[in-house]
């Protein structure tokens, strides 16, 4: 069974919270329900089934090679710095630390002075 938009939604910001990350606002991306940090996106929900992280290009291939049931990549994501997760297939633990990295993908001035 799969979670609904709202659970995982509910999943992401429960794990934000948990790391301490600061000034995370909650919006939306292109309809889908987002965190943001500065105005941008870091974390999204696409569907009841897939999470899109922001993620510097150069570190997509790595996630794909080391866990392809959990990332994968579609055309309409090659060339942009966002990459989509089975939400079912990823760890709380792992998925924690893979909104940390998007968070400080998106927030350089601020992730400078995070501890977290």
């Amino acid at each position: 069974m799969t979670d609904s938009v709202d659970m995982i939604f509910a999943r992401l910001k429960r794990l934000a919270a948990e790391a301490e990350l600061p000034d995370v606002e909650e919006s939306t991306s292109y309809g889908n329900p987002a965190l943001k940090v500065g105005g941008k996106s870091f974390v999204a929900v696409k569907n009841n089934e897939t999470i899109v992280i922001s993620i510097p290009i150069d570190d997509k291939e790595r996630l794909i090679e080391m866990a392809p049931d959990i990332y994968y990549q579609t055309d309409h994501y090659v060339g942009w710095p966002h990459l989509p997760l089975r939400a079912g297939a990823i760890s709380d633990t792992e998925l924690k630390e893979r909104l940390i990295g998007a968070w400080r993908f998106r927030a350089k001035k601020i992730a400078a002075r995070f501890r977290g």
